[in-house]
C-alpha cells in the first residue's frame, strides 16, 4: 500500500504543497522526488508529456517521497484511466463547469460501486496486489473551477461523492470573466470568485485548492484557507535561478520569448 500523505495532511486541516512538472523531464521529477514537498503534480494539459515520459517520470517519482500527482488534459474516461494505471495518486481534471462534468470525473476515478472505472491496472503493479482495496481511499481527486458558470456552480460540483476538492486556476477563471490575467489580483470580480469558491468549499466539507504563481502566493493562499497549493514549476524555478544569476554576473538580460519583461 502506498499511504497519500499529502491527502491525509488536507483532511487533517493542513496544507499540503506541491510543485507542478511541466518539462517532461524524468530527471527533473527524480531530482525532486525526496526534496520535501508534499506532492509533484504533472501537468499533462499544458506540459509537454508524452506516455512514455508519464510513465518514466511517475518511475522517477517512486524514489522519494512527494506524493505522484497528474492533471490531466481533459475530461475523457479513458485519459484518466490511463493515470491512474500508471500510478498516479492523485488527478486533477480541467475546465470542469457543471455537476454533470464532475459526475463524469468521479465516475471515472472510482472503482464501482463508488464510480465506473475500469478493472485493471498497469504500471500500479507496483504498489502491492491490495491495490484495489485502498485506491479509492487513498486516491485525491480534484476539479478545477476556472470559469464563471464553475464559480455559479461550485457547491453543486463539489457536492459530488468521489469528488474530494477543487483546485482554482486564476489565469482562466479570470480570462471567463473578463478579466486580464497579468491584472487579476487586483480586481474585485476574481476575489469575489476565489471566496465564493471557498465558501462553497466550507459548505460541502472539501479541499479547497489553488494554482499559486509562486513561493509568496502559496503562502497566502494557505493562509486564506487553501488546502491544495501548487507553488511553483520546474520552468519556472530553471528561469527564476538563471535570471537572478544573469543579474548578479551584471550581465545585460535580453527580454523576448516569453521570458518576461
Amino acid at each position: 500500500m502506498r499511504e497519500n500523505t499529502a491527502k491525509r495532511k488536507m483532511l487533517a486541516g493542513q496544507p499540503a504543497f506541491g510543485y507542478t512538472l511541466q518539462l517532461g523531464a524524468p530527471l527533473v521529477a527524480e531530482a525532486l522526488a525526496d526534496c520535501g514537498i508534499d506532492f509533484i503534480l504533472l501537468d499533462t494539459q499544458h506540459g509537454t508529456f508524452g506516455s512514455d515520459s508519464i510513465i518514466a517520470t511517475l518511475m522517477a517519482l517512486s524514489c522519494g517521497h512527494a506524493v505522484p500527482m497528474a492533471r490531466v488534459a481533459r475530461n475523457d474516461y479513458t485519459l484518466i484511466g490511463r493515470l491512474l494505471d500508471d500510478g498516479a495518486l492523485g488527478i486533477i481534471v480541467p475546465l470542469v463547469h457543471t455537476q454533470e462534468d464532475a459526475q463524469a470525473v468521479a465516475d471515472a476515478c472510482r472503482f464501482p460501486p463508488l464510480g465506473k472505472r475500469s478493472w485493471g491496472w498497469g504500471r500500479a503493479r507496483v504498489y502491492g496486489s491490495d491495490y484495489p482495496e485502498w485506491i479509492d481511499r487513498e486516491l485525491f481527486v480534484a476539479v478545477q473551477i476556472e470559469s464563471a458558470q464553475a464559480v455559479e456552480n461550485a457547491e453543486a460540483i463539489l457536492s459530488v461523492p468521489g469528488i474530494d476538492g477543487c483546485w482554482i486556476g486564476p489565469g482562466d477563471l479570470a480570462l471567463s470573466l473578463g478579466v486580464d490575467p497579468r491584472h487579476a489580483e487586483e480586481d474585485e470580480r476574481q476575489q469575489r470568485a476565489i471566496e465564493r469558491v471557498l465558501e462553497a468549499c466550507r459548505n460541502t466539507g472539501k479541499i479547497a485548492g489553488y494554482a499559486a504563481y509562486s513561493i509568496e502566493d502559496a503562502l497566502q493562499r494557505a493562509a486564506q484557507g487553501f488546502r491544495f497549493v501548487t507553488a511553483g514549476s520546474d520552468i519556472g524555478f530553471l528561469l527564476q535561478g538563471a535570471i537572478q544569476g544573469v543579474e548578479r554576473l551584471g550581465l545585460t538580460r535580453r527580454v523576448g520569448r516569453g521570458y518576461g519583461a
